[in-house]
């Protein structure tokens, strides 16, 4: 057996060939879950300003932003090949805007399921993110994404997380 194929067996997203398979959860039991994810857009402040003061032609940006991060949520299984299409209960999007001129992004999605919602989380941050770069693409194209991160995640046999360069 070769090294990848061992490797392969010790992780849950590869059959016995080594082959990427979604994993069945059919027999995992639903419990309640939910997850976090933050990501940052670094702009100028001049840029932020504009954001703030509905100022960008496009529209009002972090409704636009905040109406991405649900669908994108919502879809997170259409993008991300290996991931289960879930039924979520909820998803709740933040903003937290910085002098600096970074605009911090932070979702929550909540889920009673089988499998958790972390990859809904980041996906919704990243499209939030994504959108108020497109949305202010005219005004500065030298914004910058991320870091995106998985803040904490409840729920499932696994258990808790929270990120540890966050934790108090």
């Amino acid at each position: 057996m070769s090294d990848s194929m061992e490797q392969a067996g010790s992780l849950t997203h590869f059959n016995e060939q080594g082959r990427a398979r979604m994993v069945d959860i059919t027999e995992k039991q639903d419990t309640v879950r939910t997850a976090t994810a933050r990501t940052t857009v670094s702009m100028q402040p001049s840029t932020l300003a504009l954001i703030k003061q509905g100022k960008i032609g496009k529209g009002d940006v972090l409704a636009v932003a905040q109406v991405a991060a649900v669908m994108a949520a919502k879809k997170t299984s259409d993008w991300i090949p290996m991931c289960h299409p879930l039924s979520l209960s909820g998803v709740d999007v933040r903003f937290a805007d910085f002098e600096d001129g970074r605009l911090q992004i932070e979702a929550t999605v909540k889920t009673k399921g089988p499998t958790g919602v972390e990859m809904e989380a980041l996906t919704a941050v990243s499209a939030a993110a994504l959108t108020v770069y497109d949305m202010c693409k005219a005004a500065e194209k030298a914004m910058q994404i991320g870091p995106t991160l998985l803040v904490s995640k409840t729920g499932g046999k696994s258990g808790d997380f929270h990120h540890p360069s966050l934790s108090s």
